[in-house]
């Protein structure tokens, strides 16, 4: 099993505007794919809802891995999301996240809490944003 993470997965999904938004998906997601973002739970359509959002205002952005950890079907991190918008603002965001797999390594579960560093109070919701 090959077993997807988060800094590939957001490289394709928000990073790669060439990648058709529903193969990314696929590629890193699992049918049934559900995410909870500071509390507040998605299905997949939802979430689905959120990156298209995302990739009509980021321009560009990395993702820096600090802490990575998989057991099993579980998978946590620690990550900084580092966004220009089309605006030329910038968005600096560190992501705490525990997830679970499904047998063939997409995500199947993702909850997060995030902390944003560096931005205007206007992109606080960022990480929910449709």
């Amino acid at each position: 099993m090959q077993r997807t993470d988060i800094a590939t997965a957001l490289a394709d999904l928000i990073f790669n505007p060439e990648l058709d938004l529903h193969e990314a998906a696929d590629r890193h997601f699992a049918p049934d794919y559900r995410q909870r973002t500071d509390g507040k739970w998605d299905d997949r359509d939802g979430f689905l809802a959120h990156i298209a959002h995302l990739r009509g205002v980021v321009a560009e952005g990395t993702v820096d891995v600090h802490d990575e950890l998989y057991d099993g079907d579980r998978y946590a991190d620690r990550h900084t999301v580092h966004i220009t918008k089309t605006d030329g603002a910038t968005v600096r965001t560190e992501v705490y996240l525990f997830g679970e797999f499904a047998p063939d390594g997409r995500f199947r579960r993702i909850e997060e809490v995030t902390l944003m560093l560096e931005g205007a109070e206007a992109d606080r919701n960022l990480g929910s944003a449709r």
